[in-house]
This record gives C-alpha cells, structure tokens and sequence, in this order.
C-alpha cells in the first residue's frame, strides 16, 4: 500500500472536469473565460472604487473591498487550471499542486464566509445601534475582524490539508470534479476514512456553521428592530441596506451547504459540479454586479472612478 500511495504521490491525479464530451470543451472554454474575466474585472473595479472615494472609506465599504479581493483569489485558485483542463487531453494535477488548491480555495474560501459574517454585524450595529457605531465599528475592531476571518481560516485549511496527505491511494487517481476538493479525493482513497470524515464533517460545522449562525442572528435582531419602526419609508430604507448582502449570503451559503453537508455517500458528481460552480465562479461574478446595480454610493464612486481613467488618457 504504501508503495502504490508513493506512486499516486509522484504521478499525480487526473481531474474528470465538467464534460467528457470533446465537442463541449471549446463552448465551456468561452463561457468560464468570459465569467472568469467579467469577474476579474468587475472585483477589481470594486477594490478601486472603494479606495479611490473618500465617502467610501467606511466599515461596511472596508469589508466589501477584501470580500471582493477575495473573491479574485478564491476563483483564480480553480478557473485557471480549469481552462487549461478544458483545451488539455492529460488534465493531469500534481499531488502537490492538487493539496495546494485544496488549501488555498479553503482559505479563501472560509475567510469569505467569515467576511460575510462581519459584513452582517456592521449592518447589525448600523441599524440597531447607529448611535455608537463609530465606537464599535473603529478601523481598529475592523482590521482585526479581518484578520481574524483570514487566520482562523488559513488554520483551517492547514488542518484539512495535512488530514487530506495521510490518506493513501491505491487505485483509480481520477477525481470525478474540476478542481481538487475534499469529497471527491476522499473518494478516491483507500485508506479507512471514517475517522477522516467525521473530522470533516465536525470541523466543517464549526468553520462554516458559525458564521452562518452569526448571519442569522445578526439578521434576526436587525428585523426585529426595523418592525419596530413606526413608518413604512423608514422600515424599506433599512432593509434596503440589507437586500445585497442577503443575496449573495443565500447565494453563497445555499450552495455550500448543498454539496458539504451531506455524507460522502450522497456525493453524486453533475449536481454537485453545479452546485460548485455557483459558489467558486457564478457567485463572485455576481457580487460586483448585486452591490453596484443597487448602491448609489458605489455607481457614484464608479462613475468617479471612470471620469479620473478618461481624463487620464486624454492628458
């Protein structure tokens, strides 16, 4: 055993991809490159806008800005070599490289998650107590939010990672996804992964649930406080605050859930490479939209942003 795990080491793994079908690898090529650069461009144009605009400097805007710098780290961990894949015969992955994906989509990832988390209680205080906003929401508070979502997640990851290089592989090296993800190479191994399941699936809860249980609490205090406003324009202006974030909470969190909190049984191929696309690359692609197409604040910031980059070529 431990010399055919040395060999699965040393050869590597073969990623099965979205299709077999040679006749869908150009169109799915177009497609994932065109959302792959729309998403690109679009978290960049974000990042740029919240630092270029002075009324953007706020709390909410801060966390939207690493959500989005985010996002184009956690979708170039898969896109990429997915392309690559879809014009490739081999679609071959090293051992290293397929535990350095797992480890760094992981990452980014969870440190989502957790941003999502903090976006949700800056909305929380926003609404249920503006008076000290300021106070609790200091650049400070928020600087260590966001390294805290960075090192519980990279911790995390390296937990995962160094769980995942234990298990020995002994026959079939194809991984029935696109991407190196825990399922489906935990399928592939021979060894006794019970133990490594149940580890998973207890650390999984606690990385994923509790944030998700904070969104939910979060939330649940902002509606019992906006039903208290007595007037109809006060209660849609603070919900309206809300209704980007629930989108891509529910976006994001729905497909998650979908595909990792299900025993590795259950684990059934197409419908999970769908319900992964929509976390690793539809949902990314989204965020710039759902927050800009709704904000003034950021469409003002955007037409800034594009007025200075006009004048400049036009010096």
């Amino acid at each position: 055993m431990e010399t055919k795990n040395h060999s699965s080491r040393t050869s590597g793994f073969i990623l099965l991809g979205i299709s077999p079908n040679p006749q869908l690898q150009k169109p799915l090529f177009a497609t994932f490159l065109a959302m792959y650069l729309v998403t690109i461009v679009g978290n960049v144009l974000i990042i740029l806008a919240t630092h270029s605009d002075s009324r953007l400097h706020t709390p909410m805007y801060f966390f939207l800005s690493n959500l989005s710098f985010m996002d184009t780290c956690f979708t170039t961990v898969i896109v990429p070599k997915m392309l690559v894949n879809l014009l490739s015969e081999t679609k071959s992955i090293s051992y290293v490289d397929c535990l350095a994906q797992m480890y760094f989509f992981m990452a980014f990832g969870n440190t989502d998650s957790y941003l999502l988390a903090s976006m949700a209680i800056d909305r929380l205080v926003a609404i249920c107590n503006p008076f000290r906003y300021d106070m609790v929401m200091s650049p400070r508070r928020c600087l260590l939010m966001l390294l805290g979502s960075c090192s519980i997640s990279h911790l995390h990851s390296l937990l995962r990672v160094l769980l995942m290089s234990r298990l020995s592989f002994c026959a079939s090296h194809v991984i029935k996804h696109f991407f190196c993800d825990t399922q489906p190479v935990l399928k592939l191994s021979c060894s006794d992964t019970s133990s490594s399941q149940t580890v998973v699936m207890t650390e999984t809860l606690a990385v994923i649930v509790t944030p998700f249980l904070c969104i939910v609490f979060s939330y649940l205090r902002i509606i019992f406080t906006v039903l208290r406003i007595p007037s109809i324009a006060g209660k849609w202006k603070a919900f309206s605050t809300c209704g980007s974030h629930l989108t891509i909470v529910a976006l994001f969190y729905g497909s998650v859930i979908y595909v990792y909190f299900r025993p590795l049984s259950m684990y059934s191929g197409v419908k999970d490479w769908v319900a992964a696309l929509i976390y690793t690359l539809v949902t990314p692609m989204l965020n710039p939209f759902i927050y800009s197409l709704r904000n003034k604040d950021m469409k003002r910031a955007l037409r800034k942003l594009r007025d200075r980059i006009h004048l400049e070529r036009t010096q």
